[in-house]
């Protein structure tokens, strides 16, 4: 599933560039706004979303189960391990609740036929899944000494700072190059509740890249500077 994931992230972004490229050359005669506006139209867009579903359900389901496993030897039962879950992972699990309850219909049905580009924007946010599922696969075999280990950390910070925060300010400049207006204006010409939504997804990108950046700075951080410290 996180193939999956990573596959559209990357495939959404490559079908409108050689959508766009393929129509700028076969209709030299149309503008660029009608090659960009014909080029964010595709059925996957709307029909990818369904993979959102069974994913944070086995994602949710996945998490309980480790954690279950993690505590069974402390005698806890299923209501107490299920209680500690919910409050350890507050944020994880409120995420992939609002993705199921809200942004599914909105993609699937609310937003009608609009909006095809943006929604294949927020699905190149699961390029940085790969690396930080990897990330936490060496932590649990005690890898975090090797090279790969670090490299991989790299990837995770560029992959995630790029696809989950740069991205929003990149819809915003996207929108304004079509519409005439510079990026600071767009927050003022487009519906409120856009800018509520957009804030309530980039709000817990940026914590989790935050904690991100902690532990990359601990990786990195030299005996020498520690002891310093």
């Amino acid at each position: 599933m996180l193939l999956t994931l990573a596959w559209g992230s990357l495939f959404f972004p490559g079908l409108f560039a050689l959508c766009n490229w393929t129509l700028r050359r076969s209709r030299p005669e149309w503008t660029n706004s009608d090659c960009l506006m014909i080029s964010t139209r595709h059925w996957l867009a709307r029909e990818y979303v369904w993979f959102l579903i069974p994913y944070m359900i086995y994602d949710s389901y996945a998490m309980y189960l480790s954690e279950w496993y993690r505590t069974r030897d402390q005698n806890h039962g299923h209501s107490t391990t299920f209680r500690n879950f919910l409050s350890q992972n507050r944020l994880m699990i409120t995420h992939h609740a609002v993705i199921l309850f809200v942004l599914v219909p909105v993609a699937q049905r609310l937003r009608g036929d609009l909006g095809d580009f943006f929604v294949g924007c927020i699905f190149t946010a699961e390029l940085s899944t790969p690396f930080v599922s990897l990330g936490r696969i060496l932590i649990h075999l005690k890898q975090q000494h090797t090279l790969l280990y670090k490299v991989n950390g790299i990837l995770t910070l560029a992959t995630f700072f790029s696809c989950r925060i740069l991205l929003f300010p990149f819809m915003y400049w996207s929108y304004g190059q079509q519409e005439g207006l510079s990026l600071l204006q767009v927050p003022f010409n487009i519906p409120f509740f856009c800018n509520v939504a957009n804030a309530f997804l980039i709000a817990p990108q940026i914590y989790w890249f935050c904690l991100l950046c902690r532990k990359a700075a601990r990786l990195f951080d030299t005996p020498q500077a520690k002891k310093d410290g």
